[in-house]
């Protein structure tokens, strides 16, 4: 069992689906010869050659469109979009075409792609650089869209993604690359997209996140029960934005009797607010305190300078959940 982050994670699994399945092919801009801006390509083009781990012009619309082609025609494209702002000109691409191959062709030709975008904020990057796209693509039927908090889920959920039938977005956490390390399994191993993951139990309060933003929660949590040892806070990892495990989220909100989402991307019409409209629609007579939001500004994400602003502290979580638990 080795010892991973995230990154390496990523480049272990890659590396294990190309060794595995000669229908793999990965690409996107700088991924061959450099590895990736982040490297999570890196010695892949080596290993396996410039004709499934190549490198593209700097055309995210055609690196989408390519891969719908391969894939309706038996490949299982795996492409890169090297920063989540610059995901826009491929969108068109993934709305009116990639997430609606297998309905138009009424499932004669499934589109097995998938996506992997760098997503968040946290580590002084230009314009473009920082964005958050849950909402962008959680909203669009036909799609399914991950987005790990460990090295373990990342390459669970990655190799779910690889061998779905379906296009699957994969978004990266880029403040957490390299930011802690774990033990992942050597052999092949996949977690089903769909299904959340109970980090914590608890009975008074129960608090959803995903992606960097766990890492604050988690802190968080550990503070406040220490300080107010009577409380106990139940954590879940959505894992999956699209679908929702909806399923998971209701039964703890019915144990516990509150609710806290909390999201790195905007306030209006994010997440949260989806979240919380399935607990109040599923188990309102539940609850013992408003269903609360804890998320980003509805602002453009501030440049290097001014980003701290914008991400949510461990210390605002405290403050939130003191607010609900005591409501």
């Amino acid at each position: 069992m080795a010892t991973l982050n995230l990154i390496q994670a990523i480049t272990h699994t890659l590396d294990q689906q190309l060794e595995k399945d000669e229908k793999v092919v990965v690409y996107g801009e700088d991924v061959g010869h450099q590895g990736g801006v982040f490297r999570a390509t890196s010695g892949l083009q080596k290993k396996y050659g410039v004709e499934r781990v190549f490198d593209t012009p700097i055309a995210e619309s055609s690196i989408v469109g390519t891969a719908i082609g391969m894939a309706v025609n038996g490949m299982k494209p795996v492409v890169e979009i090297q920063f989540d702002g610059f995901v826009f000109p491929a969108y068109n691409q993934i709305v009116t075409q990639l997430a609606r191959f297998r309905n138009r062709s009424r499932g004669n030709y499934p589109a097995p792609v998938v996506i992997r975008i760098p997503v968040g904020g946290g580590f002084k990057g230009l314009e473009h650089h920082s964005e958050s796209l849950e909402t962008y693509l959680g909203h669009i039927p036909g799609l399914k869209v991950v987005i790990p908090s460990t090295p373990y889920d990342a390459k669970g959920l990655l190799t779910a993604a690889i061998q779905s039938e379906d296009p699957v977005i994969f978004l990266e956490p880029k403040r957490i690359y390299r930011s802690g390390r774990q033990e992942v399994p050597e052999e092949e191993y996949a977690i089903e997209i769909g299904k959340a993951k109970v980090l914590k139990e608890g009975n008074d309060l129960t608090i959803v996140g995903w992606g960097a933003q766990l890492r604050e929660i988690n802190a968080a949590v550990k503070e406040f029960e220490t300080e107010n040892p009577n409380v106990s806070i139940e954590v879940i990892d959505l894992r999956t934005i699209n679908p929702i495990d909806t399923e998971t989220i209701i039964n703890s909100v019915k144990k516990t009797g509150r609710f806290l989402v909390v999201h790195e991307a905007m306030r209006t019409y994010g997440p949260g607010a989806e979240l919380i409209a399935l607990v109040n629609e599923k188990a309102f007579l539940h609850l013992e305190a408003p269903a609360t939001r804890l998320t980003g500004f509805d602002i453009i994400i501030p440049l290097a300078r001014g980003e701290h602003h914008f991400y949510i502290t461990k210390d605002q979580i405290k403050a939130e959940i003191k607010k609900v638990v005591e409501f």
